[in-house]
């Protein structure tokens, strides 16, 4: 893509405009290579994904804007990046944005001063805005661009010439992460999300350079670690067809070949690997859905098709909680209401009958946004609310919610329980008393939080050893209230032996969640498995209807 707007400075907002959107353009490129570095091998709200989101809601802020004050277009893309963000990464991102704006405010055009002054605003935003920054993250990154950027003025008052100069610095921090975050380097990864930042400095850099906007870095991933399901948010216009082929290779693939020949086919292309197949993904038209598989028979033997007709999918797509008919709780003025976030529609309607206000689907592997956590509290009839995030990487999503509601003059006291597990928050939820003082209310559902033990089975996405437990990709592990401890062959093996390695014959009651993923007989013999190893314990067992983790525990 060739710069839309001469090269000239101070860049007004359109060419600000142009920069943001090639950032966009490049992230999302290479959004599956960011979403691959996840440190742990569970299903989560991937990194990439949640930036790209971010970007998008950003850039779509501003689309159709004519403005030319740099200042009030860095306002709107800031704005919609806060508005957008979903999980930790993108609500820091938006953090970034906001500061960036806020040292361009009531400014027409940018020179170099003025980007090196926003970068260094938008750090110590993102900054501020974490309780516990943690050094070897994208906060990191970000110190490390804008000092960077600090010594290119020394050099040149350019802006293009400071973007690109900050480049390769920005690129050695994000290589350094490791060495500043241990689990890191356990995991033999970088940071995702100072990756992430490295791309949307990279795309701009790209676009001012005239480079493709469009082939992404060469990589290939770990078949675990290939989230499909994610590519339905990001349909371009005319690529009706999703296409999967596992093929074994005839001979080592040439990477840069293989890129640039699938890039002449379609889009959204990725590639991953586990024991010597590969899997290929790529959107196309209609009227080329035949060619991938026709390519792929070229360079390797095919072992399996697989073919989708994404109109299709998009328009069968399950409904959301947030449509289903759930019963919730009538509030009024003076009442205490209560937002949760659910994974799974039996979830939601547990969450239901004990009196939530609304429920905003999402958790572990799709984080809500800012707007939405906000959607579900603004109009209630009530100015006291509680938002129980129930993970861990939704928490500063609802900070930023019950922050925007602050700006936007909704005159609500919002309060976060910082519930990092749905077992948590249906703890807390047994101490709502709606009619009751707000700040005793919260102290007591506060301290419920460390009543409940939990208890995760999921599919580890990629083998790797993190605190002395090594897994391999495909194998069944558990996590006990968030950390990984150990893995197994089956479902059932795994859950027994969490439980051992918790003491559950110290508690009263056992409640097993049920995934989509896992039918009701297994569930129930592995119910009967866990009555036989604890007799005087009470076994329930739930419908939860979460995606990937065939199993949530519950210890009370």
């Amino acid at each position: 893509m060739e710069l839309a707007v001469n090269p000239v400075y101070p860049v007004d907002g359109q060419v600000f405009k142009h920069l943001v959107h090639a950032a966009l353009s490049w992230l999302k490129t290479n959004q599956q290579t960011v979403n691959a570095l996840n440190v742990f091998p569970v299903p989560d709200g991937d990194t990439g994904t949640n930036m790209v989101l971010t970007m998008q809601a950003a850039c779509d802020e501003v689309a159709n804007s004519n403005e030319k004050n740099i200042g009030k277009v860095a306002h709107a893309v800031a704005h919609g990046a806060l508005m957008g963000a979903r999980g930790n990464s993108g609500v820091i991102l938006s953090q970034l944005w906001r500061g960036f704006a806020r040292s361009l405010d009531k400014q027409d055009e940018m020179d170099g001063q003025a980007l090196v002054q926003a970068f260094a605003a938008g750090r110590d935003t993102a900054y501020k805005g974490v309780v516990r920054p943690v050094e070897g993250t994208i906060l990191t990154v970000a110190k490390d661009m804008a000092a960077a950027a600090e010594r290119a003025l020394l050099e040149t008052d350019n802006p293009y010439q400071i973007l690109e100069k900050i480049l390769p610095d920005t690129d050695a921090s994000v290589q350094r992460t490791p060495d500043l975050l241990p689990v890191l380097k356990d995991a033999g990864v970088v940071d995702s999300g100072g990756k992430g930042l490295y791309f949307i400095l990279e795309g701009m850099v790209r676009y001012i350079q005239g480079q493709s906007l469009e082939t992404p870095i060469m990589t290939v991933q770990p078949l675990g670690a290939m989230r499909l399901e994610n590519t339905l948010e990001t349909i371009e216009p005319g690529q009706d067809y999703e296409v999967v082929v596992d093929f074994r290779p005839f001979a080592p693939l040439d990477l840069p070949k293989l890129y640039a020949d699938l890039e002449l086919i379609g889009t959204s292309i990725q590639l991953g690997e586990g024991d010597g197949i590969y899997r290929m993904h790529i959107h196309v038209p209609t009227d080329r859905r035949y060619v991938p598989i026709d390519y792929t028979m070229s360079v390797g033997t095919v072992t399996k098709v697989a073919m989708e007709n994404l109109l299709a999918q998009i328009e069968t797509a399950a409904p959301s909680l947030l449509t289903d008919k759930l019963e919730l709780m009538q509030f009024t003025p003076g009442q205490i209401a209560v937002i949760v976030v659910a994974p799974g529609p039996g979830i939601a309607r547990v969450f239901a009958s004990l009196g939530v206000a609304a429920v905003v689907e999402g958790g572990q592997t799709m984080n809500p946004s800012t707007q939405e956590i906000l959607s579900a509290f603004k109009d209630l009839p009530t100015d006291k609310v509680i938002i129980l995030p129930n993970n861990k990487n939704i928490i500063l999503a609802a900070q930023a919610a019950a922050q925007a509601a602050l700006h936007l003059g909704i005159e609500k006291k919002v309060v976060i329980l910082p519930s990092r597990t749905v077992p948590q928050g249906l703890a807390a939820m047994l101490r709502l008393i709606p009619e009751g003082d707000l700040d005793a209310v919260v102290a007591d559902m506060q301290s419920a939080l460390s009543d409940v033990e939990t208890g995760e089975i999921t599919t580890a996405t990629r083998s790797v050893e993190i605190d002395g437990v090594a897994v391999q990709e495909g194998q069944v592990i558990a996590l006990h209230n968030g950390k990984l401890v150990l893995s197994a062959a089956t479902v059932q093996e795994a859950t027994l032996a969490l439980l051992q390695m918790i003491d559950a014959a110290e508690r009263e009651l056992i409640t097993l969640f049920s995934g989509a993923e896992i039918s009701g007989p297994e569930v129930d013999v592995i119910a009967a498995a866990i009555r036989e190893a604890y007799p005087s314990q009470e076994v329930e067992v739930q419908y939860g209807g979460q995606p990937y983790y065939p199993l949530i525990l519950a210890l009370e």
